[in-house]
């Protein structure tokens, strides 16, 4: 197996760990997280209804004329803040974080700060 494939079954694997314990609802939706090279995205996901609340990208256009790079820390909490306000107007305040297998670190652990500054509660 070579290292990009080792590194995406190793991705795999923790998501899968990290979704099997923690499961989002209509009241405690799952704050998902995913990222890439170049931008990141946040999802209130219902898991028991398949549905999502709430969503914000670096690449939604409100976010995008607020940053100059999608892929640093300033833009992850900004994403944060954005998906914790549209999802307090949808009347949701606590959620459940699912850092989607990455490390609490970072971009990740800016976007969930965002989020909490904004008035989620996790």
């Amino acid at each position: 197996m070579n290292k990009l494939k080792a590194k995406r079954a190793g991705l795999k694997r923790r998501q899968t760990r990290v979704r099997s314990k923690i499961k989002g609802t209509a009241e405690r939706p799952r704050l998902s997280v995913s990222r890439t090279n170049a931008h990141i995205y946040a999802q209130l996901i219902n898991d028991l209804e398949g549905t999502v609340i709430a969503q914000a990208s670096t690449l939604d256009a409100d976010v995008k004329s607020q940053i100059a790079n999608g892929s640093n820390k300033e833009a992850a909490k900004l994403v944060g803040e954005t998906v914790a306000k549209r999802g307090l107007d949808k009347g949701v305040t606590e959620v459940v974080f699912d850092r989607g297998g990455r490390i609490y670190h970072g971009r990740v652990k800016a976007l969930a700060d965002g989020a909490r500054d904004a008035g989620l509660k996790f």
